[in-house]
């Protein structure tokens, strides 16, 4: 069995992490993290864990966990990870981040875009940046994973195919996404509320959402081309999900069937990645509570664009469920491990 600790298990992602956990035959968790709830039953926090996880939250110690867990996950704010990690801890563990710590690997454009200093950048060169369906083998002996973001997730993969290919300008890419108000995480805010959200869809982060960086990398590792983007997320009265939509200018004419086989040469094989039916586009229900990524595309004659759309459960394959992906392929599991959830609906 491979024991594992969380850290931040009593924020939406980390509870999605010991949801899942507890359905993988392969884990046991050993270690409920949280800053806000010491002492107190994990059931007390989330009553649907009632007789199911009754075991005491625990701090943040890392060193101590290190002792007791192969792996780490890290499901907490910006910068505590990167403040935690060490060699000493990784000479015992293999460590998940869910942050956004390790993601970029230019350490002044994390600091620009996160305002704040990172705390190990020696460990940011290291880092593998997790999405599985690209870098599998390097995720299989990291020893520190950078869990992708969510936004990023959904957005990548239904552009990779076209972007690794060649097939679209790059310098045109313009992403439009809407994210249910669980990607804000469980702090209390005003902004969140529900009358504040119940009733309307809103622009936030316009030009200056911190996943910006992250996408162009991936997009610019994918193409081979430095790549800008136009990033805009869109608040919408729902627990979970994201939808990306982007659009990009296509090198020549192409039809459905290229393009089809242009998708299909990356994900035929990838358990979590589907690839829709002709004008059968995305939608957030049809994933929810699942890792899948549902992706399809239409080509826009007219404009000589093409429109790439991806849906994701912004909670497990924008964050938990990628997450125990990662370390199914870390720890030599079968993929899907663990991850078999059928998208729940209603």
């Amino acid at each position: 069995m491979v024991k594992a600790g969380i850290i931040g298990s009593t924020g939406y992602a980390g509870q999605e992490l010991v949801r899942i956990l507890l359905q993988h035959p392969g884990v046991e968790i050993v270690w409920y993290g949280s800053k806000s709830y010491i002492d107190k039953k994990y059931s007390e926090v989330f009553g649907n864990m009632f007789q199911i996880a009754d075991d005491t939250c625990m701090g943040e110690n890392i060193e101590e966990l290190a002792d007791q867990a192969d792996v780490i996950f890290t499901a907490t704010p910006q910068g505590l990870c990167s403040s935690l990690v060490n060699e000493k801890v990784l000479s015992k563990t293999k460590i998940i981040d869910l942050s956004a710590d390790f993601r970029i690997k230019d350490v002044s454009r994390y600091e620009e875009w996160y305002g704040i200093k990172h705390q190990s950048p020696g460990f940011i060169e290291e880092a593998v940046y997790g999405l599985c369906e690209v870098n599998r083998a390097s995720i299989k002996d990291a020893r520190l994973i950078a869990n992708p973001g969510c936004f990023p997730t959904c957005t990548v993969l239904s552009i990779y195919p076209l972007a690794k290919e060649g097939l679209v300008d790059m310098d045109t890419i313009i992403v439009d996404a809407k994210s249910g108000v669980s990607g804000a995480g469980r702090g209390a805010k005003t902004a969140n509320l529900y009358c504040e959200v119940n009733e309307s869809i809103k622009p936030y982060g316009v030009a200056v959402h911190r996943h910006t960086p992250e996408i162009e990398d991936q997009l610019s590792y994918a193409s081979g081309k430095e790549t800008v983007i136009n990033f805009t997320p869109h608040l919408v009265p729902m627990n979970r999900g994201i939808l990306a939509t982007s659009y990009a200018k296509m090198y020549g004419k192409l039809s459905y069937k290229e393009v089809k086989e242009v998708y299909d040469k990356y994900y035929k094989d990838e358990y979590f990645v589907r690839v829709l039916e002709e004008n059968v586009f995305p939608e957030t229900r049809w994933v929810e509570g699942s890792n899948f990524v549902d992706v399809n595309f239409k080509i826009d004659n007219r404009t000589g664009r093409i429109i790439m759309m991806g849906a994701i459960d912004n909670v497990v394959k924008g964050a938990a469920g990628q997450a125990v992906q990662n370390m199914n392929i870390m720890f030599g599991f079968e993929e899907n491990t663990g991850l078999q959830m059928v998208p729940l609906f209603p």
